[in-house]
Formats: structure tokens, sequence, C-alpha cells
């Protein structure tokens, strides 16, 4: 072998120890990000005593939400599971949780997806799958079983042959005035309310909401959330009364503060509760870090969609202000509410 053929050979080498180097060290630094970001903490929780923001709970006390007024025990954002969660002699909720859609002619309705084949008969009524809820007017909506794909704990369809006139009125699509004068009629409850739709459609939606809110004196007891940077900041500039929860940037921006222990500037969030899982998204946000960090800087934490009776006791233990869930009627067992 020549003197050159070994010189290259032997740059081959350092070449590929250092690039090997570099992969180990990156795979290091990904399974300490990893670590970091999916490890519980050990702080202990802090005491709540003189917080200023109503979410905010005593130590050990959770407030009880049915997500979706409670869809996992009737069929979810209908009048039904309303009066579900109203007329219950097991439970008492704190907070209805429902989502809201505008419709084609600008109502908004309570409906979680943008389409309405997973919960109701539109494919068999429209003769068509995926329409979406902006497309069809409230008259068109009213003709629909919202019931039609419920399934109970025991894996039955108790309304899904109900078609027509056999459908019930508690199982048509229920409008948002229509929700809050019954809920209202019925005590004072808090609400969390997500503004679904996007862009000007969202913005609409927004100045409904607000509207309505105003309407039935539950501006102060309601948090309205949306994933839309957009609808968000419209919020903020036209709306500064309407409590609200954190947008996702602001999440994560919430996040890096509290796992570096950043002191906040005041302004530096503006919303009153962070509405959030614990680990759907591989960032392990139901530690005591982050609760503690949020009641620091006086904002409520609202976990979902929490169904297991475990992890609700666990996430009571640790400070949290809300627990929304599909099974309020298990959660009251676990559960020390205001």
């Amino acid at each position: 072998m020549t003197k050159t053929k070994r010189s290259c050979k032997c740059i081959f080498r350092r070449i590929l120890i250092i690039l090997l180097c570099i992969v180990v060290a990156l795979a290091a630094l990904a399974g300490l990000v990893y670590w970091l970001v999916t490890k519980d903490s050990s702080e202990a929780p802090i005491s709540t005593d003189g917080a200023t923001n109503p979410l905010i709970t005593p130590l050990g006390q959770t407030m009880l939400s049915g997500h979706r007024a409670g869809g996992g025990i009737a069929p979810e954002n209908t009048m039904m599971a309303l009066k579900n969660c109203i007329e219950s002699d097991v439970y008492t909720l704190d907070i209805f949780e429902f989502d809201i859609h505008l419709t084609a002619d600008g109502i908004p309705v309570l409906l979680h997806d943008s389409t309405l084949d997973r919960t109701s008969d539109a494919a068999e009524v429209f003769g068509a799958t995926d329409v979406d809820v902006g497309t069809k007017t409230l008259a068109e909506l009213k003709n629909l079983n919202m019931g039609a794909r419920f399934k109970n704990t025991d894996g039955e369809m108790p309304f899904a042959g109900l078609r027509g006139e056999a459908v019930p009125d508690d199982l048509r699509i229920v409008t948002l005035e229509e929700a809050l004068s019954y809920l209202e009629s019925n005590g004072e409850y808090h609400y969390i309310i997500e503004v679904k739709n996007s862009g000007d459609t969202g913005l609409k939606a927004t100045d409904i909401l607000y509207e309505t809110l105003v309407k039935h004196n539950c501006l102060s007891r309601t948090v309205v959330g949306t994933f839309h940077n957009e609808v968000t900041a419209y919020m903020d500039e036209k709306y500064p009364d309407m409590p609200r929860s954190a947008g996702v940037k602001e999440c994560i921006r919430f996040y890096l503060h509290a796992m570096l222990g950043l002191k906040a500037k005041e302004g530096t969030f503006r919303f009153v509760a962070l509405q959030i899982p614990t680990t759907d998204y591989v960032i392990n946000l139901g530690t005591s870090r982050v609760v503690n960090y949020a009641h620091k800087n006086n904002i409520a934490v609202q976990y979902w969609t929490i169904n297991d009776p475990q992890e609700m006791a666990r996430l009571q233990s640790i400070g949290a202000d809300a627990i929304m869930t599909d099974v309020p009627n298990q959660a009251v067992g676990v559960l020390s509410q205001p």
C-alpha cells in the first residue's frame, strides 16, 4: 500500500469516528430532552391561598367539568347530555364544557367535529358523507338524530334506529342559545366553550358568542378557547374582558418558562387558564411543576380529557383546578370539589 493510500485511509477513519461521535452526542442530547419533557417532577404543590383568579381552587379540591357535557354517558353536546348532568342525583357539575360551530345561516350550534358523521345519521339524511356543518342551515340540521352513533357503557346504541318525528327534541342539534337558556335557568354554572371555526367564520362566531354570554350574564363565568391563533388575537383585541384559555403557541411558551423557571413579567401571559392534556403530545404537562408555575402566575390549570379515576386522583393531588371528563359519574367518587 502506498503512503498516499494509507494517508487517505487514515483520514477516512477519522471522519467516520468524528461522525460516529456526533451521532452518539445527538442521540444522547435527544434522550436527555425526551427525559426532561416526559418526566414527572417531584415538587410539592404550593398553596393557592390568596389567589385572585376565581378559577384557581383551594389545594386538594378540584372542579368537575363534563367534557362535551358528559359525552361518555349520554350523546355528546346534546340537550339530552345537558339534562342528564343537571338532573343527576349522583354528581353535580361545576363546569359545562362544549364546542361551537356556525351553521350556514350563522347560528352557533354545539358540535365538536366540523362534520357530522361520527355522531349523527347525517350520511343517511343528507345522502352524503363528510358534510360540513357550516354548509347546512339550522332547520336542515334539526332533522338529524345527534345520538344515532352513541354507544353506552355496555356497547349498545340505544338511539340508532330513531328517524324523523321519532327523534326526541333533546337529541336534535342544540344551539348555543338553547343550551345557555336551559343551563342558566337551573343555576349559575361555569362554562368552557371552544370556538371551532377558523378565519372570518371564527371571528363571527366569537362575536355571537360574546353577545350571547353577555345576554345571559355569564361572561365572567366562562373561559373561551380556540386552536386558531387569529381567533385568539381577535379576542384580545376586541373582547379583552372575555376570559380565555391559552392558545397553542402560548402553551409552548408557558411550558418553556415553567421548565426553565423564568420569572414572567406582568402581561407575559394574557390567559386566565391552561386547558391542557397530560401526555397526549409527548410532553408531560401533568406535573406539579407546571401547576405550581401556573398558580404563581395566577393561572388556573384545567386538564382534559381525564377518564381514568387514578389519574383524576393524581392530578388533584398536584393541585389541578379542574378535570374535564366524559364520565362525571365516575369522577365524583374521586374528586373533592370546592
